[in-house]
């Protein structure tokens, strides 16, 4: 048991010493060494939990996904809870955690839109894009009858493309006043977009 807990502490230190390294010099110029030293682990441990300074990068990559998608669902779980039925209304809700943590994780997401990963990312990156893309045809979805719909699977790619545009903003924002005024214009948009669909 302590074995395991020091192995799961040893794995968290590494991806915060990765998060300042990668984040202050980006992936090309990471160093694993310099990544170790802020960890306060050895470089045969950083070996041992991700194989190297790529699949770092990655497991970093794929934890910041994470905790951003399970906030947009909870915020539309949380919509639902509360009685909102409106596909619409509850892609806002969703919309607006997913924004919201690329604020407050702004040196993550500039990190991972700035390019420059290991070889491969964006391919990674293009299948979450996909599977995105699906989640949100399916929360959207209900605006139809069931039948297949060009414009509403129009509408799910323009909105989708557009919620990680706006992404991509929040986080270069200059302040958290810019940021939020953003969220709020996209967020008005994207409600005027799907109207005449929900019609």
């Amino acid at each position: 048991m302590r074995q395991a807990a020091r192995a799961a502490a040893t794995r968290t230190a590494l991806l915060t010493g990765a998060r300042e390294v990668f984040t202050s010099v980006g992936f090309s110029e990471a160093n694993i060494t310099d990544v170790v030293s802020r960890a306060g682990a050895s470089v045969g441990s950083l070996y041992h939990h991700f194989g190297g300074k790529a699949d770092l990068y990655l497991a970093l990559w794929e934890s910041f996904q994470q905790q951003i998608e399970q906030r947009a669902a909870a915020a539309v779980a949380a919509a639902r809870t509360s009685g909102e039925s409106d596909p619409i209304a509850l892609f806002v809700a969703g919309t607006r955690a997913f924004l919201t943590g690329a604020w407050e994780q702004r040196d993550l997401a500039r990190l991972f839109l700035a390019g420059g990963g290991p070889p491969g990312f964006e391919l990674v990156q293009r299948r979450r894009y996909r599977e995105w893309t699906r989640l949100n045809a399916a929360l959207l979805g209900s605006l139809g009858d069931g039948e297949p719909d060009l414009s509403r699977d129009v509408l799910v790619l323009v909105l989708t493309a557009a919620v990680s545009e706006a992404g991509v903003e929040v986080a270069m924002s200059d302040s958290q006043a810019h940021a939020n005024a953003l969220v709020d214009e996209v967020l008005a948009l994207i409600t005027r977009v799907a109207q005449p669909v929900r019609a």
